[in-house]
């Protein structure tokens, strides 16, 4: 574990563990590098070096004020990487962390990338525009914002309970244990890195980005993600990225790298070894 210090001064905790190839991993909203811990045990156990940093403004980064876009996530992700000094990295992104992924390739270039791995990721975009007309209503997201300034810790626990894990489905059996970790982690993070974290993996327009992607991609997504809805993403994005692969999962939820790491963890590892 260790933090760095950006050009701005900003502090970016991240955790780095083992010696091999690496394999970075970048978390989603308003998560930290701990909602990564199965996968991370699994690689290392698998002879990879893994590391995963905490987004300036959420876990135990600093709560800047400023900052909270894609470029900026990008950059600071760069930091990290040059800090580190690592070559043939693979960069695994959930959600949000997928759109950093996306931006961080396109932006800083592909020397020190090998593949990439989006799962349940918000490219190319999520907003609904003209140019979207599939993509969710601006008021979707307005209302996340409303929720997360008046009644965040409320909001942090129905969503985990609720639409994140797919909870809220018949018959699948909510775990406590879950949603308190995905609580107590959202809750960590700072309010004002969330609030406007909210504009940036909605509206962030992510096509020109994954057009520029050569390096292999693995697009996993499940096709009752609640979050980031399937038919406008995963599959979009496979197609934008010039040698992307689509894994789609019957039925599995947007937090699937969690509640399904059984079936994630080893496609994960099949793609790295291919």
């Amino acid at each position: 574990m260790g933090t760095i210090t950006t050009t701005e001064g900003v502090s970016i905790f991240f955790k780095d563990w083992g010696s091999g190839q690496p394999i970075i991993f970048s978390h989603g909203w308003p998560l930290s590098a701990d909602d990564w811990d199965t996968q991370m045990l699994f690689f290392l156990q698998h002879g990879f070096r893994v590391i995963a940093h905490d987004r300036r403004g959420h876990g135990r980064s600093t709560q800047t004020s400023v900052g909270h876009d894609m470029d900026h996530y990008a950059d600071d992700l760069a930091s990290v990487v040059a800090h580190l000094d690592l070559e043939n990295a693979v960069h695994v992104g959930h959600s949000t962390g997928g759109g950093e992924v996306v931006r961080y390739i396109a932006r800083h270039g592909e020397s020190r990338v090998a593949k990439a791995v989006l799962i349940s990721s918000v490219p190319p975009l999520m907003v609904q525009t003209d140019a979207n007309p599939g993509g969710l209503p601006k008021s979707v997201f307005d209302g996340f914002q409303v929720q997360v300034a008046n009644r965040r810790s409320e909001f942090y626990r129905e969503l985990a309970a609720g639409p994140f894990y797919g909870f809220n489905r018949p018959g699948v059996e909510p775990s406590e244990a879950i949603i308190e970790n995905w609580w107590r982690q959202g809750m960590t993070g700072g309010a004002k890195a969330h609030y406007d974290g909210i504009v940036a993996f909605s509206q962030t327009d992510f096509t020109e980005d994954l057009k520029k992607i050569t390096v292999p991609v693995l697009v996993m997504h499940g096709d009752d993600d609640q979050i980031v809805p399937y038919a406008d993403s995963g599959p979009l994005s496979a197609e934008l990225v010039q040698n992307g692969t689509l894994k789609t999962y019957k039925g599995f939820p947007h937090g699937m790298p969690t509640t399904q790491a059984e079936t994630i963890n080893p496609d994960l590892l099949a793609f790295l070894q291919s």
